[in-house]
């Protein structure tokens, strides 16, 4: 076996088998369940092996790998609130929102619930988007599916406006029946993506008290994986500036790998792009949302454009967010098998997938072009971007959740651009005001303090799943929430528990 890389072992306590069986450490005691024992030390040997085989090979692109020591912030974390199963699965939040007008985070299960939490951490069933009444049968088999995102309007709270009780959720579903507004071309249909319009007549009531959901736009999808992404409101715009009410929407490439249809650079194709649309608007070609007559392809008088096409060449863009200070919008987009990417998106930006992998030239899904790096102009190349192959990711990573963060409630944090991989459960930061220009260099680490220990997100899933006597997790597909006064929260998929992040 080839000796393991310096910066693995210095975060093998992350992962030490002495202490994946307890909270505090210590050896397995009597009344651990025996396929948790057994599942767990087969975990830590799989990572340990798989480390080994995917140490820096001479083709990556980053040959350094991402420091693991250095520069590293510690925080706290509480255990927040508990999502409830669904039908015996864990709860899968992708997304958690601020509704200050009535003091309540909104957070979403993949499986089709909406839950409001106080902000004590209370928890209640808000909406069901799944439930046989609404007659959109929620998608949810597999990883990738499910109730994708949600936003609220700006005006969810405001009495009076057009926007008051408005909640839209972009999922996937299982009924294919209406004809779709938009199509791959590819001949296949796996399901559809939707994005649903839900109108409370009581913005302030405990629960959903509005009619069935009003359907804005359908996408036919070709395959099972890459469907939907993130959706979201500016939340820096006022009433009156141009891009109040705008909603943002991330649709992937479709699926299967290597953008097959090379829809990421096919301006008359929706996939592979972030959408920018008014919801309350009723010029679009179907008449149930508006297209903005300032984005950037709404007004070339080209019929092979769309006009609700705010930014293009993405693959599965998971992360979307705004810096308060200067209005930068930040993206994370999942790689294909080499480079995870955050990118600045601004109207009209061409991220250039397929065509690049970050900064490299796609050749295929084994190889990239290390020779021809940011060399083609009017492409949007990635602020900083890491790779597949780094030995602290084990070889499985995904960009996911991103924000910026400009509270000084959590001073470590302060000034900082924080994403997750998703799959490891890293955190890592950057400046907010001195952004990196590519490469890994800036990436620096976010550890949870644990006691006298620190460790990753998914060591603590880890450890949170055998207390629940369930199979111990692998992955943990960390999401970042922000809430009131600087507060941050993150999410997964496995053990139910919604941490929040303390000085």
């Amino acid at each position: 076996m080839r000796s393991l890389p310096r910066s693995f072992l210095q975060s093998l306590p992350l992962f030490s088998s002495s202490d994946m069986f307890s909270k505090r450490g210590g050896s397995p005691s009597a009344s651990t369940p025996a396929h948790v024992m057994h599942t767990t030390l087969l975990t830590l040997a799989a990572l340990l092996i798989a480390t080994s085989a995917v140490s820096q090979a001479p083709d990556d692109p980053f040959p350094e790998p991402i420091e693991a020591t250095e520069g590293v912030i510690i925080v706290g974390y509480t255990e927040f609130a508990t999502l409830p199963d669904v039908g015996g699965e864990r709860a899968r939040p992708m997304r958690l929102v601020d509704e200050s007008g009535s003091e309540r985070l909104f957070v979403n299960d993949m499986q089709g619930p909406i839950y409001t939490i106080s902000y004590d951490g209370k928890v209640a069933r808000y909406l069901d988007i799944n439930a046989p009444r609404w007659e959109v049968p929620v998608e949810f088999a597999g990883r990738e599916r499910g109730v994708q995102s949600f936003a609220l309007h700006p005006q969810f709270s405001v009495p009076g406006t057009a926007g008051y009780g408005k909640l839209y959720a972009w999922m996937d579903t299982r009924d294919k029946q209406p004809e779709p507004d938009f199509v791959s071309g590819g001949g296949q249909n796996s399901h559809d993506t939707v994005l649903l319009e839900f109108a409370a007549r009581d913005a302030r009531s405990a629960t959903y008290d509005g009619g069935p959901p009003r359907v804005l736009l359908r996408v036919e999808q070709p395959f099972r994986n890459h469907n939907g992404g993130s959706i979201a409101f500016n939340p820096l715009a006022s009433p009156g500036d141009s891009d109040f009410g705008m909603l943002y929407v991330g649709v992937a490439d479709g699926g299967s790998g290597g953008d097959p249809m090379d829809l990421g650079q096919n301006l008359g194709s929706v996939f592979g792009k972030i959408l920018r649309i008014q919801p309350l608007g009723s010029d679009s070609r179907n008449g149930r949302y508006g297209i903005p007559t300032d984005n950037p392809y709404a007004a070339d008088g080209l019929d092979r454009t769309l006009g609700e096409i705010f930014a293009s060449g993405l693959r599965n863009p998971q992360g979307l967010a705004w810096d308060r200070a200067n209005g930068n919008i930040f993206v994370t987009d999942i790689g294909q098998n080499i480079v995870e990417e955050l990118s600045l998106v601004t109207a009209g930006a061409d991220l250039g997938w397929s065509s690049w992998e970050g900064s490299f030239r796609f050749i295929s899904r084994e190889a990239v072009d290390l020779a021809d790096a940011r060399s083609e102009p009017g492409i949007t190349y990635p602020i900083a971007e890491y790779g597949q192959l780094d030995p602290l990711l084990q070889s499985r990573s995904a960009a996911g959740g991103v924000m910026v963060y400009r509270d000084d409630a959590i001073p470590q944090l302060q000034d900082r651009v924080l994403f997750a991989d998703f799959p490891q459960g890293e955190l890592f930061h950057l400046p907010a005001d001195d952004l990196p220009e590519g490469g890994q260099d800036a990436i620096r680490r976010v550890l949870l303090r644990d006691g006298d220990d620190t460790k990753r997100l998914l060591q603590l899933v880890v450890e949170k799943t055998e207390e629940q006597g369930r199979e111990p997790a692998v992955r943990v597909d960390l999401r970042l929430g922000a809430g009131p006064d600087g507060r941050v929260f993150l999410m997964n998929k496995h053990d139910g528990l919604i941490r929040e992040i303390v000085p």
